[in-house]
């Protein structure tokens, strides 16, 4: 979450004008994430958080987004869903900006990642897999293979200003992944963006998933590699083991996956942090004046790429 749209007094009485939500007690922005412009709002009403869809988000795919969190509520999963106006509308516009109120969920996000929170964090994802199967829309990934390319053009004559001969490097990284990437794999509704900051916890309890606005249809193994780079990796970038195997053994109790999901992690692992890499690398070259969140390292997952260059089996991962 974070703040690239300022939203003055005026603008929110205008917008709330069309909620029956009482008298606002507070309005604060949220300087965290990358991607929207997002608001604490307390009223005597609740508490809610208000999102402006910036320009990465496109507005095409909001209602997905927006009726993916309404159906997977309704499946029981932990989520923050869209409030509607008066009018049942969940999507306004504000200062320009598509926008959305979206409730307010308790708990906090893990700072230090402990193995406990891997294996809450497994079954809460083979479960949003399950709810998701039924879900009537579809998005593709944009992000996914077809979408690497094209960013790596955007980035490829300033890349050495992070590392030199980062651009060739990458270059090879994506063919070797455009020749291999795994066909046929199950897939249906993903999160794709599950980072820790996206995961509350009271406790040794996770209390919900926020942030959908990744999501899309792809392999569901794509989902736990992005998860293995997020959540399992110290902040040196050593690769723990004992945290993977937390996540995964939790998921396959939930989900079983397949042995062909299994053999494919390795490589999809090493998409996923090229897809992290890529994306951080065109923020930290293309950072908002005035935003109020720093660009994130984009070598940190060129780090966790290589680790996953050298694995050849699930031991690595903590499995048999």
């Amino acid at each position: 979450m974070a703040v690239y749209t300022e939203v003055s007094d005026e603008d929110l009485t205008a917008f709330l004008t069309a909620y029956d939500l009482g008298e606002v007690t507070a309005f604060k922005g949220i300087a965290e994430g990358v991607e929207n412009s997002n608001y604490l709002l307390q009223t005597t009403g609740g508490s809610f958080i208000l999102t402006l869809y910036e320009k990465r988000v496109a507005p095409e795919d909001l209602p997905y987004f927006l009726g993916l969190m309404e159906h997977l509520a309704a499946q029981g999963i932990n989520c923050p869903t869209p409030v509607p106006a008066r009018d049942g509308r969940t999507l306004r516009s504000l200062c320009g900006r598509p926008a959305a109120l979206i409730s307010f969920l308790e708990g906090l996000w893990p700072k230090r990642i402990q193995p406990y929170h891997c294996r809450e964090l497994g079954a809460a994802l083979a479960g949003l897999h399950l709810a998701g199967a039924d879900f009537p829309g579809h998005r593709t990934n944009s992000l996914s293979l077809p979408g690497w390319r094209p960013l790596l053009e955007k980035c490829r004559d300033r890349a050495h200003e992070v590392q030199a001969g980062l651009a060739e490097d990458l270059e090879q990284e994506l063919a070797a992944l455009e020749a291999d990437w795994p066909v046929g794999l199950p897939e249906g509704v993903i999160h794709a963006d599950l980072f820790p900051d996206n995961v509350f916890f009271l406790g040794e309890k996770l209390t919900g998933l926020i942030d959908f606005y990744f999501a899309c249809n792809d392999f569901f193994a794509y989902d736990l590699a992005v998860c293995l780079n997020a959540w399992c990796f110290e902040p040196d970038t050593a690769f723990n083991a004992t945290k993977a195997r937390f996540m995964l053994q939790a998921y396959r109790r939930v989900r079983p996956f397949s042995e062909a999901e299994l053999a494919a992690l390795p490589l999809l692992a090493r998409g996923s942090a090229l897809r992290f890499l890529l994306t951080r690398l065109y923020d930290w070259l293309n950072h908002p004046e005035g935003a109020l969140v720093a660009p994130k390292d984009p070598l940190e997952y060129w780090r966790k790429l290589r680790f996953h260059r050298a694995v050849h089996g699930p031991g690595a991962y903590g499995l048999d």
